[in-house]
């Protein structure tokens, strides 16, 4: 029993040599994971944000943590992590207590602080990449306060891997670390960005494809986000069941597609069983990278099917 005491990873490997036990281990920083080989790397950050609540138009970004990273565009590997970053903001009214229950920051800790503009463009300089788990939430606030981000390509571990194809039934990020056998201290923004580094080094479970990787491999590709103007009110339910959204501002349903193909599938899905094979006009807009989880609009064009 002294030396389970004395070296727990001798416990640990007895455990996970036992198939009714499962060993999870804490998520500590890194400073490398692969050693270079002389190719060409890039820069990439991880961040993550936490808010005084979820709606970017009345609540505020009280904490910016990221890390900066160097990784392979062809394969996704992360070499050295080269720096984190972690600053406080004072909102400029109270923390709602239902947000401090989540995070665990009060009044006291962001009275008087405020994140460094020049610093955060300092630590951007060269940045080809920006991850977040939940990018449609983490970048409409960061381009809100610090416009710097809109000048960057955005990806997003949470809608851009096939999390449940793969075989994990929940897409929260510290439920991911569990199933690779890693747990955290959640929901403090730097702790919560070497998290999402590590996972995304994690191979898939299925396809083995490292979760960086897939990201990578969605990048270039377009969005499109087709609305069914003018369809039949009885279609209802149809376009509710194939996953649209209604628009309360266009009073029509929309749908979020990724890829040329998906599109123009898409597209005869709506003529043939939407508007009945009868002509018709749809609104398409079409993001990027650069665009792609903001609230910027895309190119916008009304096209006839």
């Amino acid at each position: 029993m002294d030396k389970f005491m004395e070296d727990p990873a001798i416990a640990a490997q007895l455990l996970e040599a036992h198939p009714d036990y499962r060993v999870i281990r804490r998520i500590l920083p890194r400073a490398s994971f692969y050693e270079g080989g002389g190719q060409t790397l890039s820069r990439g950050v991880v961040i993550d944000t936490e808010t005084t609540g979820i709606n970017p138009d009345k609540d505020a970004i009280i904490e910016l943590g990221m890390v900066l990273f160097e990784y392979d565009h062809q394969t996704g590997r992360a070499y050295r992590v080269l720096e984190s970053f972690d600053q406080l903001e004072d909102p400029g009214f109270p923390v709602p207590p239902e947000s401090t229950a989540v995070h665990g920051i009060t009044d006291e800790m962001v009275a008087g602080q405020r994140i460094d503009d020049a610093s955060v463009a300092a630590f951007l300089e060269g940045v080809t990449l920006v991850v977040a788990h939940n990018s449609k939430f983490d970048r409409v606030f960061l381009e809100k306060r610090l416009p710097i981000f809109e000048s960057l390509p955005w990806g997003c571990s949470l809608a851009q891997v096939d999390w449940s194809g793969e075989g994990i039934g929940s897409a929260k990020l510290d439920y991911i670390a569990y199933r690779y056998g890693f747990f955290y201290e959640a929901h403090r923004a730097e702790g919560d960005c070497f998290a999402l580094l590590e996972i995304l080094q994690q191979p898939l479970p299925k396809s083995g494809e490292l979760v960086l990787s897939a990201i990578l491999s969605s990048l270039a590709l377009k969005s499109y986000q087709i609305y069914a103007t003018g369809s039949p009110f009885e279609a209802k339910d149809i376009l509710k069941a194939r996953g649209y959204r209604w628009d309360g501002d266009k009073k029509c349903w929309h749908l979020t597609l990724t890829g040329d193909d998906a599109i123009k599938a898409e597209v005869a899905w709506l003529k043939s069983s939407i508007y009945g094979g009868r002509k018709a006009r749809v609104e398409i807009e079409v993001h990027n990278c650069m665009t792609r989880f903001s609230n910027r609009a895309g190119n916008r064009a009304i096209r006839e099917i």
